[in-house]
């Protein structure tokens, strides 16, 4: 009994409810980041076990796996396949402290970080905050369409495609349902043309099964390009393959074409093509997401953070940027580094060693990206893989894609979930979580109705 009640003296003494955030008293260096992505995960596994405090923030308390959003959003995977808790995944790692909160601003001067929740004091400060839609400024299609940076965005996309196409099952009016049952994706990246793949094998396998009232060639899928080529990262084969699939799928691809305005119900090109369309997934481009406190001579375009070659922030001594949000300029690469998934989880790996090494007073080298290579697909057994010089399409590549996204999910039990509805589809091409769980408003008409 006694035991218990000093125990309970000693959490009241050093965690008092003040604005500050509490944290078990350490000796060690506290190396605080900001974003549980995948640079953030791949840091903290780096960091693990080590001779330092390790602080996580971020406003989920999962990490979400971003390749395979497009499932979620056309019923293929449930939410849980691809996301996984923090606390589960730090269970053991006794130098790592998870805490749920919104980091607001940065206060160098004195090492403070401000928390929607409190404050906390760092020895060491890493953002990888990633990044969010950006819409260029074009505040009518901000408001009417979705982007697709979030599982919050998928499960809002499935719903408002269920919700349209019970929709057009029930009006008369053939404007109306053919708005409902279009769909505009804009964006040609990986992201626009996967989502495209996929929504054009629902509506080839699952609509007519569905929906047998009307034909499936009622559904009309497009994809809107600003250039004259899909996957413009890739190689000119992986562009020509890709889009080849996708007018195989019957994909309606508009290249060198860009959106002007969305109201909602009809596209609008900057040629002066219209497109009747209560569906709209944005993927043509995102911006860097991090608190206030970084002097804006340090951000570059993109809206993302200067490094020097140590992934330091420049101006800071103790400040660095990983992932998404950090520009690496050089002769090399004078765009940065590509924002994908390797660059931020090699950079994680990269900054937890080069820590260690400024703590024990060690020579740190400049970061080094290594490309692995590039993969996309493009619905089932077909996909492009830009591998060094190895560049191939079609069922292999598909195999490949399929394989390394399965081993990159965190978590056993998600990576079985995930294998056996992929195993499902590929014998049946059945999408089973067909379900509209919660109604899904867009948030132009949750603003009316706020005036």
């Amino acid at each position: 009994m006694k035991e218990k009640q000093t125990h309970s003296i000693t959490l009241e003494s050093t965690c008092k409810i003040t604005d500050e955030i509490c944290l078990p008293d350490t000796k060690l260096p506290r190396v605080v980041i900001v974003g549980g992505g995948f640079g953030g995960l791949a840091l903290v596994e780096k960091l693990k076990h080590k001779k330092v405090q390790v602080v996580l923030f971020d406003k989920n308390n999962f990490h979400q796996f971003q390749p395979l959003f497009y499932q979620v959003a056309t019923s293929a995977l449930e939410p849980d396949s691809i996301v996984f808790p923090f606390r589960k995944q730090f269970s053991g790692y006794k130098n790592v402290i998870f805490r749920l909160a919104e980091v607001e601003e940065i206060q160098p001067s004195s090492n403070i970080l401000i928390t929607s929740r409190g404050k906390v004091h760092y020895d060491y400060l890493v953002l990888a905050t990633g990044t969010t839609t950006n819409f260029f400024g074009m505040d009518s299609v901000a408001q009417n369409s979705l982007g697709m940076k979030d599982i919050r965005d998928s499960l809002n996309i499935r719903h408002m495609m269920l919700q349209n196409l019970e929709q057009a099952a029930i009006t008369c009016d053939d404007d109306e349902r053919d708005a409902l049952t279009n769909f505009v994706i804009v964006g040609g990246g990986p992201a626009g043309v996967e989502m495209a793949g996929a929504l054009a094998e629902f509506c080839k396998y699952i609509l007519p099964k569905d929906y047998p009232e009307y034909p499936s060639s009622i559904m009309n899928i497009y994809l809107i390009e600003a250039i004259d080529e899909l996957l413009g990262t890739m190689s000119d084969k992986a562009s020509s393959k890709t889009l080849k699939y996708l007018e195989d799928l019957n994909v309606k691809v508009l290249l060198n074409e860009a959106v002007s305005n969305y109201d909602g119900n009809e596209v609008t090109t900057k040629s002066g093509k219209t497109i009747l369309a209560k569906n709209l997934i944005w993927t043509a481009g995102v911006k860097g997401q991090f608190p206030n406190g970084i002097d804006g001579k340090h951000v570059v375009r993109g809206n993302r953070i200067k490094t020097n070659a140590n992934l330091k922030v420049e101006g800071y001594e103790n400040i660095f940027a990983i992932g998404d949000i950090a520009a690496l300029i050089s002769k090399e690469t004078p765009k940065g580094h590509p924002q994908v998934a390797q660059t931020a989880i090699q950079q994680g790996k990269y900054l937890g060693d080069s820590i260690l090494n400024i703590i024990n007073n060690k020579s740190i080298k400049p970061f080094k990206y290594k490309d692995k290579g590039s993969l996309a697909t493009v619905g089932k057994r077909k996909a492009v893989a830009d591998l060094g010089k190895f560049k191939f399409a079609g069922y292999f590549a598909w195999l490949l894609w399929s394989v390394v996204h399965l081993m990159s999910i965190s978590g056993f039990r998600n990576r079985l979930m995930v294998g056996f509805n992929w195993a499902v589809s590929y014998f049946t091409y059945e999408k089973s979580n067909r379900l509209i769980i919660r109604n899904f408003k867009p948030k132009s008409s949750v603003k009316n109705r706020t005036k």
